[in-house]
């Protein structure tokens, strides 16, 4: 079949949905941490709609809308996922809400149209009890996706799910994040493998640390899949 992807996004939306079919079964657990308006959540729900899942997402207007639409379905949490418990300062692009996240970026709208808000940031690990088994996860976080992973190391460490997540030039590295810091992280601390989503639906071989390195460098991909 052929398909015509109008957008890096829109493919990335396509190959996730192909990933969640072929690796969710109707009893997994899912974590989506950056919900936004449930667009991954509801793909979750869809293939493993007998599963515990989690929803993360801080910004209150959206929040208010999935506790709706999700009521009795899914654990809808009002909290930013981060490697520290507390209280941060929250930029909600007003005009691209996307785009929000702990720190400003580079946005790909002109003039963004910043709100400034106290949102609670949580470890994952507080959260989740150490029994909880995770299938599944997703994170889209605009830059701050080894923060979180940080802040749930042991669940990751001991769940080894499989993880979709986002990593770019524009975002992360407003983080201060390595491409060798990620990849130290998933690979050699919690054990999983690096792919592009083409090549993990290819079932080709994992990204070296040379290549993921290469492929952020040139920000030819920004979305990532990992498996044991």
């Amino acid at each position: 079949m052929l398909h015509i992807d109008l957008t890096k996004n829109m493919q990335y939306d396509r190959l996730t949905k192909i990933i969640m079919k072929q690796e969710l079964h109707a009893f997994s657990n899912c974590l989506d941490i950056g919900c936004h308006e449930g667009e991954m959540l509801d793909i979750m729900l869809e293939f493993a709609p007998q599963g515990k899942h989690h929803a993360f997402e801080p910004i209150p207007y959206l929040y208010d809308k999935l506790k709706v639409k999700y009521l009795g379905n899914t654990n809808i949490h009002k909290i930013a996922l981060s490697n520290k418990n507390g209280e941060v300062e929250f930029n909600v692009v007003k005009n691209a809400p996307a785009f929000s996240g702990l720190k400003q970026r580079d946005y790909h709208v002109s003039k963004p149209d910043i709100q400034k808000i106290k949102v609670a940031t949580q470890k994952l690990d507080d959260l989740l009890a150490q029994d909880c088994k995770i299938d599944f996860v997703k994170i889209d976080v605009e830059g701050g996706e080894y923060d979180v992973l940080l802040g749930g190391l042991s669940t990751f460490k001991r769940c080894k799910p499989v993880l979709i997540f986002e990593f770019g030039l524009g975002a992360s590295d407003f983080y201060g994040t390595t491409p060798d810091q990620l990849h130290d992280l998933i690979v050699n601390q919690i054990g999983l493998n690096i792919y592009t989503l083409e090549d993990f639906i290819a079932k080709d071989a994992p990204l070296s640390l040379e290549q993921f390195t290469k492929l952020y460098a040139e920000n030819s991909e920004y979305y990532f899949v990992a498996k044991q």
